[in-house]
């Protein structure tokens, strides 16, 4: 978890000021971040692995809202961390949409 943290705050030094809209940049290391940091324990492909799959079919009827708070503040007795010491809310709500939608 070091490492990820040291990384992060090389990838994101300016995370505090995240609210406002995302540039394009930010969101393709945010999907970076999706890929190798939710994919070492969700599975690369998203399908499941350590963590339960977060493909766009299993998070059928979850909220933007309801992922947000999930990323942020993990869940407890369970794998997943709380991210909120390394996200904004506007980059976690950017991750809760993204995994909502389809991706090919």
């Amino acid at each position: 978890m070091a490492k990820t943290a040291f990384l992060l705050a090389l990838i994101f030094p300016l995370a505090a000021l995240a609210e406002t809209p995302l540039s394009s940049s930010h969101e393709e290391r945010l999907t970076h971040l999706v890929v190798q940091d939710c994919g070492s324990c969700h599975g690369l492909k998203m399908t499941g692995g350590l963590g339960s799959p977060i493909t766009p079919e299993a998070l059928e009827g979850r909220t933007v809202d309801g992922l947000q708070t999930i990323i942020l503040d993990g869940i407890p007795g369970t794998a997943m961390p709380p991210w909120r010491a390394l996200l904004t809310e506007a980059e976690a709500a950017w991750i809760a949409a993204y995994l909502l939608e389809a991706r090919e």
